[in-house]
């Protein structure tokens, strides 16, 4: 199966008339519609996200693009599911060279790969997901759901995402009307991290932002808010409003590392509820922005970690 070429406008991908094997279904995108095969044996993905998705649904990609500046190559909650997957670039520059040299028979990508589409989809069966701000990791599941067609795996997998859920809940207290099985309500969770040195915060219509609301923890006002693409800055001078009763921090860089552990040796920070009650804790940054269910099983692990098991 081959993509139709071209350099512009929104294509239709069809099977090559000469295949042997024209099972596919159509599949609508940013690019167009492409025919991708029913049961593909060789996927590649082109985002950590979308590796993910694919790892969830029962299928291990030949190959991958990866963070640009992830030194292990895959986030640490992917690194025991890795093995045997070709590294192909990095998420913002793949390598057209080697992603040819595996032979996929389906390639799933972001609107960021737009540029290369047309060398992609004369590779193999080419799909780019459309994401905009409104769109939610949820959406984008469900679109590799149906380019996979494995809609009983994602089925499963939601049920063991709500399951764990519902374990949290549990072991949190949440939903019980008694003060002492509940030790967190009209408690606040904040989530702030430092990005390309801008200091942030994932509002309720993020990753994280609708995990916190899935377990029914309260966030700050400030992060109590549906924005544009789910992200709010924050000015160091005004630290009072990234404060919770729970604060947890991230940096995504060594420069975002330093300018952190600036912010911390500041005197506002040291005022804040949270420092003062030592509710400070240091998550993985692409753990908490990682836009799948195994980061999302990891963020589940965390709030274990330090919101059941701690003292």
């Amino acid at each position: 199966m081959v993509g139709c070429s071209g350099n512009s406008g929104r294509q239709t991908s069809l099977p090559d008339v000469n295949s042997t094997n024209l099972a596919c279904h159509l599949i609508q995108h940013m690019m167009g519609e492409t025919c991708v095969p029913n049961h593909p044996k060789r996927v590649v993905t082109l985002s950590t996200e979308n590796l993910s998705n694919v790892l969830v649904l029962g299928i291990k990609p030949i190959g991958s693009a990866t963070p640009f500046d992830t030194a292990e190559n895959f986030p640490s909650y992917l690194q025991s599911k890795t093995e045997e997957i070709k590294l192909l670039g990095n998420e913002e520059q793949p390598s057209i060279e080697a992603i040819a040299l595996i032979k996929p028979d389906i390639i799933i990508g972001l609107r960021s790969h737009e540029a290369i589409y047309p060398m992609l989809s004369k590779i193999a069966p080419t799909v780019l997901y459309d994401w905009q701000s409104d769109e939610t990791w949820r959406s984008q599941f469900s679109f590799v759901t149906e380019v996979l067609g494995r809609q009983k795996a994602a089925q499963q997998a939601w049920d063991r995402y709500y399951q764990r859920i519902d374990e949290l809940k549990l072991a949190l207290g949440v939903g019980t009307a008694s003060p002492k099985e509940n030790r967190y309500q009209n408690k606040t969770f904040s989530f702030v991290y430092y990005y390309f040195d801008r200091l942030g915060s994932d509002a309720k219509n993020s990753f994280a932002g609708s995990i916190l609301s899935d377990v029914g923890l309260q966030r700050p006002p400030s992060q109590d808010v549906i924005v544009p693409y789910g992200i709010i800055e924050y000015s160091e001078e005004k630290l009072e409003e990234i404060d919770g009763d729970f604060l947890f921090l991230a940096a995504f860089s060594k420069a975002d590392e330093d300018r952190l552990q600036r912010l911390l040796r500041k005197p506002l920070f040291n005022r804040l509820k949270a420092v003062q009650q030592n509710h400070v804790y240091f998550v993985d940054k692409y753990t908490w922005v990682g836009w799948n269910l195994f980061a999302a099983d990891a963020v589940i692990n965390d709030l274990f970690k330090y919101l059941v098991n701690q003292p």
